[in-house]
């Protein structure tokens, strides 16, 4: 059993048996300004047991493939790293979906590379975190809630088939920036997602950090009567899940109920063949 250790104002450590100090934050790189706060409000849920700290990275607030790869450029990631320094995090997360699936499935593994080897710590992607989800629940078949521009939306649509996921139903909100997806009200985004269910998905996911979901998840579900995976709540689940913690947390969603032995790709790792 862990014994809680000193926190800190710059990260969080605990000791395990053996008295080896571990970091208990995970660091979120996160992409300009919209709905950030979802990390403030899932830490609110979570309690003080870890710490999720967020530092922003910097880009043109730009839905196309071309924004979206410079936004995503190891230049950018590598920079944010540093500054997430200052907070000793033991798991490093790029908190956005476009701009890691826009490189594809290799380039977002390379992309992941690079950003752990640049933190020094594990790290993953806010795409990867989508496909792990899925997995740790079980889901196969899944519908899809976009924000994007079609163009981009369907890019993501080719990342989960390439991750062996079976999109059902893919829709495009054609929202061109961040911070228009970020001034969405509930009402809009409970539409949103409402309107792009599909009978036969066993799972609706939700794929943009600037939306703010975290505290919608759970009457989604209940109202649809599936999961409902959205991008902050995978991103900061998948970084929980790098640091090995496993907390259960309903008002999270039905993705906080899952076991510690529900993994998915993770990352760093052999993601899919």
């Amino acid at each position: 059993m862990s014994v809680p250790g000193e926190r800190v104002m710059d990260g969080s450590t605990r000791s395990d048996e053996e008295g080896t100090t571990m970091s208990d934050t995970v660091g979120f790189l996160y992409p300009g300004h919209a709905a950030e706060d979802d990390y403030p409000r899932a830490q609110a849920l979570l309690g003080d047991r870890w710490l999720l700290a967020v530092e922003h990275t910097d880009g043109e607030d730009l839905h196309t493939v071309e924004a979206l790869l410079d936004l995503g450029g190891a230049h950018r990631l590598a920079a944010g790293a540093a500054r997430l320094a200052r907070h000793r995090p033991a798991a490093v997360l790029w908190a956005c979906t476009s701009g890691s699936f826009v490189f594809g499935a290799d380039g977002a593994a390379r992309q992941v590379d690079e950003l752990a080897a640049a933190a020094g710590v594990p790290a993953t992607s806010t795409s990867f975190a989508f496909v792990d989800a899925a997995r740790a629940l079980g889901v196969h078949r899944v519908a899809v809630a976009a924000s994007y521009p079609e163009p981009v939306a369907r890019l993501f649509g080719e990342f989960l088939t390439g991750a062996g996921l079976q999109v059902v139903g893919l829709d495009s909100h054609g929202i061109t920036t961040a911070a228009e997806v970020g001034r969405l009200t509930d009402d809009a985004v409970r539409e949103l997602v409402v309107a792009h269910d599909r009978p036969d998905a066993e799972a609706i996911l939700v794929p943009d950090t600037a939306m703010r979901t975290v505290s919608l998840v759970p009457e989604l579900e209940r109202h649809l009567g599936k999961p409902v995976l959205t991008a902050n709540q995978v991103t900061i689940w998948a970084g929980l899940r790098l640091i090995g913690a496993a907390p259960h947390a309903a008002r999270l969603g039905r993705l906080f109920e899952t076991g510690p032995g529900d993994t998915g790709v993770g990352g760093g790792e052999e993601r899919w063949a």
